[in-house]
């Protein structure tokens, strides 16, 4: 029989990759979610995942269209249950992908198998594993009133079929690896940053440095207490008055010297790197111009949201639809309204389209979210340039013209 999953919090291997950085910090996903880096970048694509249209589709003749009439429809495009809209629910789930690697929720049934409901679940508090028929089950830890369709307390075993589970990247295809667990030394360092910088501006923003005194002081600590008292924390600003000779000497590098803005800025790029986010999108437009912020959206859009969105469309077409129901119906999201361009390159875009035949009027008006024209008014109708004709056709047509003239002239 297969091995069972080994990329579970419950492993040896998973553990070892949270707790203290080298920088000394200790990350966990609460401290890793104070970095504002980090919040930006889970926020992003969290925001981005619940904000996209999301449909239930059937196969056609003709291609696809949608069915609101399915169960599951609803479900997914409103409100997953009577708690949550569909945004929170995929923002949600979206966000444990993003710092746990793993997004859960629990599939609530009917005695058809039909899917009434999804819970999230905390993916902290779940274990994936393999019963005595070697079969996946998920073994949630409840020890709150978190999920209202839960009674008991402590390991309660779900079974495959009633949870939809989304895996990040991981080494054994079942269960993902926290993004937050691996890059915990790049994300170290930016905490032990903003540490650093919190305790410089405690301290009034003001180096350490040395009294001297051209005699000898009897009782120095008085002095060190009182000149803190006085001048340290919210008093740095105070005019000090130095007295009998004394003078004061900054002992300590400046931070522009010690590289620690550069530093706390290379940690912001580290860490768009690690989620694959433009950094323009978490407020650096360092190298964000009007002519390539476009572009740079779209390349958000295409590399960095459309594996999720993949991810996403795949998890829950397995965990939701019933095998029956594979191959008829599929779960899509909408990305026409992300990669749509500026409104004069789109019109002129449309111009082509229309002119050229392969876009009708209401092709056109269905992607910028206008009412259809009537059937009856020519909404659906494909038109070309009339003056259009096939090559071969323009080719007999200038033989038969050079025969006749022929024939004239003779």
């Amino acid at each position: 029989s297969r091995d069972k999953p080994q990329n579970s919090y419950d492993s040896p291997s998973y553990t070892y990759f949270f707790g203290r950085a080298n920088s000394g910090k200790r990350v966990t996903d609460r401290t890793a979610l104070q970095h504002i880096a980090v919040y930006a970048c889970v926020r992003v694509l969290s925001e981005a995942i619940a904000q996209l249209p999301l449909h239930v589709y059937q196969y056609t003749e003709n291609g696809k269209e949608r069915v609101p009439q399915h169960p599951l429809y609803f479900l997914l495009h409103d409100q997953p249950n009577p708690e949550m809209t569909s945004f929170v629910f995929r923002e949600t789930l979206m966000s444990h992908l993003l710092i746990y690697g793993n997004a859960y929720a629990q599939i609530i049934r009917n005695g058809r198998g039909d899917v009434l409901g999804l819970y999230p679940l905390m993916p902290d508090k779940v274990r994936v594993d393999r019963d005595q028929r070697n079969r996946l089950v998920y073994i949630y830890s409840r020890y709150d009133e978190a999920n209202p369709n839960l009674k008991q307390q402590g390991d309660i075993v779900l079974q495959a079929e009633d949870v939809l589970h989304i895996p990040g990247l991981g080494y054994d295809g079942l269960v993902g690896y926290s993004p937050i667990a691996l890059a915990k030394n790049a994300i170290g360092i930016s905490l032990a940053c903003e540490d650093y910088g919190s305790t410089f501006f405690a301290n009034g923003a003001s180096p350490s440095g040395v009294l001297e005194h051209p005699g000898v002081i009897k009782n120095p600590e008085r002095v060190r207490d009182a000149w803190q008292r006085a001048y340290g924390g919210s008093n740095s600003h105070h005019t000090a008055i130095l007295e009998e000779g004394m003078k004061y000497t900054p002992i300590s590098i400046p931070n522009n010297e010690a590289q620690f803005l550069e530093t706390r800025k290379f940690q912001v790029e580290e860490i768009a790197r690690l989620y694959r986010v433009p950094l323009h999108m978490i407020g650096d437009l360092d190298h964000a111009t009007f002519s390539n912020v476009e572009h740079l959206s779209l390349d958000f859009v295409k590399y960095s949201l459309d594996p999720w969105i993949v991810r996403w469309e795949q998890g829950m077409m397995k965990d939701l639809l019933s095998d029956s129901e594979k191959g008829k119906y599929f779960i899509k999201f909408n990305v026409e309204g992300l990669l749509r361009g500026d409104y004069a390159s789109r019109m002129q875009g449309y111009a082509t389209a229309r002119q050229n035949g392969w876009m009708s009027t209401n092709d056109i008006r269905e992607l910028e979210d206008m009412n259809l024209v009537p059937e009856e008014l020519g909404g659906n109708l494909y038109l070309v340039n009339g003056s259009f004709t096939k090559l071969a056709d323009a080719g007999a047509f200038a033989k038969k013209n050079e025969k006749e003239e022929t024939t004239h002239e003779e």
